[in-house]
């Protein structure tokens, strides 16, 4: 009996049937909204009854003259409203994905990479209105290339790839990250002779963003053996975290300089050879005339060398 009740609503609500009563709540008579409708007032009518009779509710008030809601009325007017829309939504969406423009594109945002000019990006590619379903994973390390070749993302901004991991990939650079040795003014380390030797920072615990990989150990880096570590998930925590005095570590130039320039960070110099690294942003390799409109959109903004040095968070 269940089954047989919940094919007769699903049979009964159909967009026809529901256009039809959103035209009599808004008129607020079954003549009229028997007019806009192209049907008689009869038929009309006759249909209301089938629809109620199939949710077993009474949607109209018959003892107004007027075309009254009930409160389940009310509930299947606003709900039929809003699946109207999304059917709107999805029939424009279907025509625009087969003009070229991919379902959903993925990117992978490494921690180096600066939020803030991305989300700059995704508001010009939304005010493009495509029908792509836009998502931001951010990764860490090796997470950043894994989530390209493991299919969890169309492109990856910040890739720091070592040689023979980018088979199958197309690959350039976005720009050189240095990264400086900096602690908050209250750190024990922040008063201490400079350049800090290996076995003087090793005495102290170290911030360290984790690895997102998710197979593997993943690799960190910077750290030394023996050392205390306070792990975080992202490069923002870690910064938020040698702010607070809860460690030392390597930040990103660009992300560590407004903060020792106002300084809440001292900055020190260190025995070991100053840490710079590569970043680049990758995607599938695949022929141009195959690559689907959101891709291309996005390299064509990542060819500009200023959108390149905002990512990379440059000063």
């Amino acid at each position: 009996m269940k089954i047989e009740s919940k094919q007769m609503a699903r049979e009964a609500l159909t967009p026809e049937a529901l256009e039809m009563l959103l035209r009599i709540a808004e008129t607020g008579s079954f003549a009229s909204a028997a007019r806009e409708v192209g049907m008689v007032p009869s038929a009309l009518t006759y249909r209301v009854r089938q629809i109620e009779e199939a949710l077993d509710v009474l949607l109209f008030d018959r003892s107004s003259r007027q075309a009254r809601l009930t409160e389940a009325g009310l509930e299947l007017v606003r709900e039929g409203r809003r699946m109207l829309n999304e059917l709107d939504a999805i029939a424009n969406r279907v025509k625009r994905v087969a003009t070229g423009w991919e379902p959903q594109f993925t990117i992978a945002i490494d921690s180096i990479i600066n939020h803030a000019t991305v989300m700059d990006l995704c508001t010009s590619f939304l005010a493009l209105n495509p029908p792509t379903r836009l998502r931001i994973r951010t990764e860490t390390l090796s997470g950043t290339l894994e989530a390209l070749t493991s299919g969890l993302a169309d492109l990856s901004l910040g890739v720091v790839a070592e040689a023979g991991a980018t088979t199958g990939l197309q690959i350039k650079p976005l720009g050189v990250q240095r990264f400086i040795f900096a602690v908050a003014p209250h750190h024990p380390l922040a008063g201490l002779d400079q350049p800090l030797s290996d076995e003087t920072i090793g005495q102290y615990r170290a911030v360290a963003a984790a690895d997102s990989v998710q197979r593997g150990g993943g690799v960190s880096v910077g750290l030394i053996s023996g050392q205390d570590v306070f792990t975080v998930s992202t490069m923002q925590s870690k910064l938020d975290a040698q702010l607070r005095g809860l460690g030392c570590g390597f930040l990103p130039e660009g992300l560590a300089r407004p903060y020792i320039e106002t300084g809440r960070l001292i900055a020190k110099r260190v025995e070991r050879v100053e840490r710079q690294i590569q970043a680049s942003y990758a995607w599938l390799k695949t022929p141009i005339a195959s690559r689907g409109r959101a891709l291309q959109w996005w390299l064509e903004q990542l060819e500009h060398a200023h959108t390149r040095q905002a990512l990379m968070l440059m000063t």
